[in-house]
């Protein structure tokens, strides 16, 4: 009898530490992306578009099916600085709900060429 009241609960929370792992898979992939952007974008003579494109291959090459709906946005916030910001949605254990919206951004130093005692 305790069975039938226990199973439920069971399964409600596998079904939750299942979906809770295909979030934090995507989160990483996410991470990783914006990581292999910036690595791109601040690269001497590169451009934020060069950043953004190396993120969605990324995504495209380790995870398609993990991160759906993926966006990438490469900019430079300051004159020194460059960001690389991947958004996109988890998978759903539940089929027909929309997976949890995940969020990553990095940024770095551009690189650049200096002279000596300047800034």
């Amino acid at each position: 009898m305790e069975l039938v009241i226990l199973f439920p609960a069971l399964l409600l929370l596998i079904t939750a530490m299942i979906q809770y792992a295909l979030w934090f898979h995507a989160r990483s992939l996410a991470l990783a992306a914006a990581q292999e952007g910036v690595a791109i974008a601040r690269s001497y003579g590169a451009s934020p578009e060069a950043g953004r494109e190396t993120a969605l291959a990324f995504i495209r090459d380790h995870g398609a099916d993990t991160l759906t709906e993926a966006t990438a946005v490469a900019s430079i916030p300051g004159p020194e600085h460059v960001q690389v910001v991947v958004s996109g949605r988890s998978l759903s254990v539940l089929p027909g709900a929309a997976g949890i919206r995940v969020t990553q951004s990095a940024d770095g130093p551009l690189e650049r060429f200096t002279t000596a005692g300047a800034p």
